[in-house]
């Protein structure tokens, strides 16, 4: 499903963000992207849904070979991944159902087709009551809910989490890890780049670690393996 080969990526002031990494991850895994701040991880998924380009290798998401696509395809490459901000990334002035619904106008599903699948969606991530409100209405936790469904709901194949709980308490964290399980048990590929080392603990998935631009160590059920 993703393929990484002989990877590399240069920035422009000198730093080597992505190293000689190789990798694979197929349909339907849940993978763990961990290591130390500076040692690739945002770069890395960056790559995967197209934010950043890299220097030399090849990366290929499903059909997509994502060195050669053309910039006016890398929106049909977003159809198929969603994404998942620390932040949220809400858009402040639309209600939850808008913003919902945006992520579907925006491809041009109807208006039938919108309105079953957003509530679709809030139902999943236990908001539906709340579909009028606006973010700086919510919590943090059920914004980043709000930010998941938006990202689930034109039914990707691969879900990028870059840090989805960073911004959480405890408990709530929890809350989005089930809702992350759930995605995942129906079929989509998870990818969540975290340092909450007790969630990889306890909650065990494959893990890449990620340190000097290279997969260090890739792991099934594997734990943090790092100090937090």
């Amino acid at each position: 499903m993703i393929e990484m080969t002989n990877v590399y990526k240069k920035y422009p002031n000198g730093i080597t963000a992505i190293n000689g990494l190789d990798v694979r991850i197929d349909q339907g895994e849940f993978v763990y992207v961990v290591g130390p701040s500076g040692a690739g991880k945002s770069t890395f998924i960056k790559m995967i849904y197209r934010e950043e380009v890299p220097t030399k290798g090849n990366v290929k998401v499903g059909e997509f070979d994502l060195v050669k696509l053309k910039a006016k395809k890398v929106p049909f490459l977003r159809r198929h991944v969603g994404v998942v901000y620390q932040d949220f990334k809400l858009l402040p002035r639309l209600t939850v159902y808008e913003n919902v619904a945006y992520a579907m106008q925006v491809v041009g599903k109807n208006p039938k087709q919108i309105q079953k699948r957003v509530l679709e969606v809030l139902d999943l991530v236990g908001l539906k009551h709340k579909v009028r409100m606006f973010p700086n209405e919510l919590s943090g936790g059920e914004q980043q809910r709000v930010a998941i469904a938006r990202a689930i709901t034109n039914m990707p194949r691969v879900l990028i989490a870059d840090e989805p709980t960073g911004n959480l308490d405890p408990e709530t964290a929890w809350g989005i890890m089930d809702l992350l399980e759930e995605i995942n048990n129906r079929g989509t590929t998870v990818i969540m780049a975290t340092h909450n080392s007790d969630i990889v603990n306890r909650v065990r998935h494959r893990v890449l670690a990620v340190e000097n631009g290279r997969i260090a160590r890739d792991q099934e059920e594997g734990g943090y393996g790092y100090e937090s």
